[in-house]
C-alpha cells in the first residue's frame, strides 16, 4: 500500500466517523427496507465472475446490512429477497437462490447472535410458491425467533405488492359476503390489516440499490409515505458508510405527509 492510499484510508475514516456521530444525533428511521438489487451486475463487472457468487456476496452483505441497523438504532429491518418476477429466471439461478434461501434462514436460525440479540424473523410473501423444504426453513427461522421483541427482520420471499393488496382485498370481499362485515366498515386501517405482516410498521425509508429508479412491486401499499433512497452502487458493494449518508438524507427531508 502506498502512502497515497494509506492517507486516503485514514481520510475516508475519519469522515465515516464524523458521518455517524451526526447521523446518531439526528431522527433514526424505525423501518428501513431495502431492494437488494445488483448482486449479478456485481458478479460480472467487478468480481468477474457469474450470478452464484454475486448472490453469495449479497447475503454477505445482508449478514452487514443487519449489524449497521443495530448499531445505529434502526428497529425494523424489511429486504426483498426473491419477488414472484425472479422465478422468471434460468431455472439454475432459481435453484441457487432457492437453495441459498434455504441455508441462510437454517443458519439464522441457529445463529447465537440471533437469540443473544432477540432478532424476530419473519417472512413475508407467497410461501406456496417455494419448494417444500424452503417453506419447511421458513418455518423453522420463524418458530425459533417468534417471542423475540430486540429486532425484527422481515424477508419478503416470493413476494409481489400487486399480489399482496389483491390477496387483502379477497379476503375482506370474503367476509362481507358471509355477513362478517359491512362495506362501510372499510377502511384503510382495516386493509392495512389484511397484509400479510399486518404488525409490520410502514416503512420510513426505502432504498435501491444498483442505480434502478422504480420500486418493483415491492410494499405498494406500505410505501404510501415512505421516503425513497437510490444509489448506483450494487448491492454486495454497498458500505456502512453508504447506509449512513441514506439515513442522513432522509433526517434532512421534510417529514410533511402532505400537509
Amino acid at each position: 500500500m502506498t502512502l497515497k492510499d494509506v492517507l486516503k484510508r485514514k481520510a475516508y475514516n475519519r469522515y465515516e466517523v464524523k458521518l455517524e456521530r451526526e447521523v446518531k444525533q439526528g431522527h433514526i428511521p424505525n423501518h428501513v427496507a431495502v431492494i437488494m438489487d445488483g448482486n449479478r451486475r456485481y458478479a460480472k463487472e467487478t468480481l468477474k465472475a457469474d450470478a452464484k457468487e454475486g448472490h453469495l456476496k449479497g447475503k454477505e452483505k445482508l449478514e452487514e446490512m443487519l449489524d449497521w441497523c443495530m448499531e445505529l438504532g434502526v428497529k425494523v429491518l424489511t429486504v426483498y429477497a426473491f419477488s414472484t418476477e425472479n422465478f422468471s429466471r434460468m431455472e439454475d439461478e432459481v435453484e441457487f437462490l432457492m437453495d441459498l434461501l434455504e441455508k441462510t434462514l437454517i443458519s439464522f436460525a441457529d445463529d447465537e447472535r440471533i437469540h443473544e440479540n432477540k432478532i424476530k424473523l419473519t417472512v413475508i410473501g407467497d410461501i406456496d410458491m417455494i419448494p417444500d423444504e424452503v417453506a419447511r426453513a421458513v418455518r423453522y427461522a420463524e418458530e425459533r425467533t417468534s417471542e423475540y421483541t430486540g429486532f425484527y427482520l422481515n424477508m419478503a420471499i416470493a413476494y409481489s405488492g400487486r399480489q399482496e393488496i389483491k390477496d387483502a382485498i379477497k379476503s375482506i370481499a370474503r367476509k362481507v359476503r358471509d355477513g362478517e362485515l359491512d362495506v362501510e366498515e372499510i377502511s384503510e386501517s382495516l386493509i392495512s390489516g389484511h397484509m400479510y405482516a399486518p404488525s409490520l410498521p410502514d416503512p420510513d425509508l426505502v432504498l435501491r440499490t444498483s442505480g434502478e429508479l422504480r420500486v418493483s412491486n415491492f410494499l405498494l401499499w406500505q410505501m404510501a409515505y415512505s421516503e425513497l433512497y437510490f444509489t448506483d452502487i450494487y448491492w454486495p458493494g454497498f458500505r456502512k458508510m453508504d447506509f449512513m449518508r441514506a439515513i442522513r438524507e432522509y433526517q434532512l427531508r421534510s417529514r410533511r405527509f402532505g400537509h
